[in-house]
């Protein structure tokens, strides 16, 4: 008995179909090398405060708090991102492995596609607005103190 065999300008149609999904983890892999990045720099800045906090007295001291405090809001959140950008690339690697399985052994799968696409990109919008909520509070960080401005 042989064997089920796809045609080749089956396969073909398959990888067409495919290339949303892989260009759509390329940009994933931009976003996570930027949110590596960030978070890097907050844990370099966070580090140096650390090592300023004990020999600081008075208002230079609470603002170090309150930066420390910022610095590990921002990591919570960040974190966060890059666990949700990943879960995304994983749900997209999913979808894509999903669409030659289904090709190869023939399977009506085509819901199950539909709906691990549509978890890959709710997974990568969340991780999106958690990268906004992020660089909106390091804003915070970055206002100029007011006696500096006199």
């Amino acid at each position: 008995m042989l064997q089920y065999s796809p045609d080749v300008s089956t396969i073909a149609q398959t990888i067409q179909l495919s290339l949303g999904p892989v260009f759509m983890l390329a940009g994933i892999g931009a976003l996570l090398n930027v949110l590596a990045g960030r978070l890097s720099r907050i844990v370099d800045r966070a580090r140096a405060l650390e090592a300023l906090h004990p020999r600081s007295t008075g208002r230079e001291h609470d603002r170090h708090v309150w930066e420390l405090r910022l610095l590990d809001r921002r990591i919570t959140i960040i974190n966060w991102a890059l666990y949700l950008a990943v879960s995304s690339a994983v749900m997209t690697c999913t979808v894509v492995a999903m669409l030659f399985v289904a090709e190869l052994a023939n399977l009506r799968i085509g819901q199950f596609v539909a709906v691990a696409f549509v978890l890959a990109m709710v997974l990568l919008i969340t991780a999106l607005v958690s990268f906004m909520i992020e660089v909106r509070i390091s804003l915070r960080a970055i206002q100029i103190r007011e006696e500096l401005l006199r």
